[in-house]
């Protein structure tokens, strides 16, 4: 990577989190941001992309693996939705007992599903103080339409606790398996930080998803500017979802990018706009400290 990190650990419950630490080199107590994937994706998928440039504007970034995923203990891909809230909520600690952040000035930070964590964790904290969804998968109305049998397949592995793909063709029983969206997610694999990513997430929580993970229902009592940045081709999060869900935000700050897919926005032109989108916001509302180098 183009600049210096460090590896820490927190602790949510009985095993640890993994996480890297961007400092953001300021003289000044920095404000920080808190960021990570959801469902199986880990730290090494492209999240140090936007760590490394908020780190440069002068906010401090901390990128974690939920427990079970990635470098971070616990069962190995146990996907539970109230459980990585509870990481979510460790890592925010976390953050705010790092030395050289003020406490008062966290924002969260999540993509795809991870987006709809970033705007649950900082609806149930009243101390944080913004909070940015990329790509947001917010209620599971927004996944891609499968067939009966494929559900009823999804169903099953369910009731039976066992584990399914997290990417797929269209027609598999995978949970993402919009069209396009196996090879775009395995490129964002490819270009990731040596990715130990694995094709599987328990599967049980499909039985109370409707209940457990209902996150744009936060978003009328958000009490902090959220920024949504919505795809508005993206096949594996239908957009409809998050804009009504920015648009009812007190604060909700919404960006729509024409023509842009659920995994455009890693890198290229796409990565560009939309890191560019996120930095001019934390700045308005974190406002860190000019530094030298700082750059878009």
């Amino acid at each position: 990577m183009g600049m210096d990190r460090e590896e820490i650990w927190f602790e949510p419950g009985r095993d640890r989190c993994a996480a890297w630490l961007y400092p953001s080199g300021s003289a000044d107590p920095s404000p920080a941001i808190v960021m990570a994937h959801g469902l199986s994706g880990t730290r090494r998928d492209r999240l140090g992309a936007f760590a490394e440039r908020f780190a440069l504007a002068g906010v401090t970034a901390l990128v974690f693996d939920h427990r079970g995923f990635g470098d971070s203990g616990g069962e190995r891909d146990l996907f539970e939705p109230r459980r990585q809230l509870e990481d979510w909520a460790a890592a925010i600690d976390c953050a705010r007992r790092l030395d050289g952040v003020d406490s008062t000035r966290i924002a969260t930070f999540g993509s795809s599903m991870g987006g709809g964590n970033a705007l649950a964790a900082a609806a149930a904290d009243p101390r944080v103080a913004a909070a940015i969804s990329q790509v947001p998968f917010l209620t599971m109305s927004q996944a891609h339409p499968s067939p009966l049998r494929v559900q009823a397949r999804m169903i099953v592995a369910a009731i039976c606790n066992r584990h399914l793909p997290a990417v797929g063709q269209p027609g598999d029983a995978a949970f993402i398996n919009a069209p396009g969206s196996e090879a775009g997610w395995r490129h964002v694999v490819a270009i990731g930080d040596n990715s130990r990513w694995r094709d599987r997430a328990s599967a049980r929580w499909l039985l109370t998803s409707p209940l457990t993970f209902n996150h744009a229902r936060h978003a009328r009592r958000l009490h902090c500017p959220w920024l949504v940045c919505v795809g508005e081709a993206d096949r594996v999060a239908a957009p409809g979802v998050a804009i009504r869900a920015a648009r009812r935000a007190p604060l909700g700050e919404l960006r729509t990018y024409p023509g842009v897919d659920h995994f455009d926005i890693y890198d290229g032109p796409e990565h560009e706009v939309v890191v560019t989108d996120q930095i001019e916001f934390l700045r308005r509302h974190l406002q860190p400290s000019a530094r030298g180098n700082l750059r878009n």
